[in-house]
């Protein structure tokens, strides 16, 4: 006993003296040997062990915490421990990819779950199809881990595509080499959908998968981009109007969209020829209601069309009152009421003069019923018959009626005559 208790002196002695003495773990370490060793012995101990590697240039993390610590630390100084990635481990990608292993790998594992992630820090970001590529598809080598830099142009990867392409044939064609021009990244095919035709957009009614219905031939770089070309037969065949008999313009997109079944249409320069405002506006795609058929000789003024409207007036009968055929007028383009009539300066001042405000319906003075035509003076003017007759007995061929009355007094005033 008394043995093993001088040992155990000596060693606290010594390893107090230590502290003050040259650490065999190089001048940069800064903390107390307890930290890591006990009195019993200068082994590591476990049970006391609290240094934070945390604190270090490599924190200990992942796998990284179940190696041993000679491991890395080859001697007892150890801020000649390595720190960098490619310092331990083997570089499996012969330099391809750079020696900073934490851009795609972790403590964790070895295995790259990011792939994309990592890609879109590259000078080529996987969009679309690239997308669902395995890194092999690009990147040959034997081990399937080099991962050469490549091209970034698509011909740079697909030439094969390019040169063995057969409808239309690229080559012969002279098509451009750089394939975004008419593929589109975002598709996982080269025609049809991934195709992209910007150039003429295949929207609305041009939606269509079957590229030989516009390209008759071979080669895809001759076909005309024209309405007519494609649409001859539509325009010879159509029937509202018969667009070849009517001498319609064979340029469609003059009236129509890329809308499915060539509707609506719209003539937007017809008010060159007609302007279609107020109520006309709201027939404006309703060409029948106007054009029967014959677009070229339909009549511009009110009457060519509203003929029947005339007709069957009668609240005035226009044909007994004897109106003229120019609705515009009385009539506006809104609607036919109200309308407007310039009685005072076409017919007979009523509104002015001295009959202004002496009458109140005009069935006062145009007494038969439907017929505006005639008009009635006497039937007011009936109980100054006699005195008429006294002032106008030097006049020749003087009658009191109505008729007589307005040849003499067109403007209803006795300054007439």
């Amino acid at each position: 006993m008394r043995s093993l208790s001088l040992v155990i002196v000596v060693l606290s002695v010594a390893f107090i003296l230590y502290q003050f003495t040259e650490t065999p773990h190089g001048p940069d370490l800064n903390i107390g040997c307890e930290v890591c060793h006990s009195p019993q012995s200068w082994a590591l101990d476990l049970n006391i062990y609290s240094f934070d590697h945390s604190t270090t240039e490599l924190p200990l993390l992942g796998n990284h915490k179940e190696l041993n610590c000679r491991f890395c630390h080859k001697s007892l100084i150890f801020s000649e421990a390595p720190t960098e990635c490619s310092d331990c481990h083997l570089d499996m990608h012969n330099n391809s990819v750079g020696l900073d292993c934490a851009r795609c790998h972790n403590s964790f594992t070895w295995l790259v779950s990011n792939i994309r992630d990592i890609h879109e820090m590259s000078r080529f970001p996987l969009l679309g199809s690239h997308a669902l590529a395995s890194c092999e598809d690009c990147h040959f080598s034997n081990s399937s881990l080099i991962f050469e830099p490549l091209g970034l142009e698509c011909y740079d990867c697909h030439n094969q595509d390019y040169l063995s392409a057969a409808t239309p044939n690229h080559v012969a064609s002279n098509y451009s080499q750089d394939c975004l021009d008419c593929h589109n990244i975002y598709s996982y095919e080269w025609g049809a959908s991934g195709f992209n035709h910007t150039f003429f957009p295949l929207t609305l009614g041009h939606t269509i998968q079957d590229c030989a219905e516009c390209h008759q031939t071979s080669d895809y770089s001759n076909a005309d981009p024209t309405c007519f070309a494609c649409h001859e037969t539509d325009y010879n065949s159509s029937t509202k109007p018969q667009h070849s008999v009517a001498g319609i313009e064979t340029n469609c997109d003059l009236c129509h969209s890329t809308n499915p079944g060539w509707s609506p249409a719209t003539f937007p320069v017809h008010n060159e020829y007609y302007a279609l405002n107020g109520a006309h506006a709201s027939i404006a795609n309703d060409c029948y209601t106007c054009h029967n058929q014959d677009f070229t000789n339909t009549p511009t003024s009110c009457i060519g069309c509203h003929q029947n409207d005339y007709n069957q007036a009668s609240d005035p009968d226009h044909i007994q009152a004897q109106f003229g055929e120019d609705c515009e007028s009385c009539h506006s383009e809104n609607d036919w009421k109200p309308a407007t009539f310039d009685h005072d300066n076409e017919y007979f001042p009523i509104y002015s003069g001295e009959h202004n405000n002496e009458w109140s319906t005009c069935s006062e003075c145009h007494t038969v019923p439907g017929n505006y035509a005639l008009f009635s003076c006497i039937d007011c003017h009936e109980h100054e018959q006699t005195e008429m007759n006294n002032e106008h007995s030097d006049v020749n061929d003087y009658t009191y009626e109505s008729n007589a009355c307005f040849d003499c007094h067109p403007k209803g005033s006795e300054d007439d005559k």
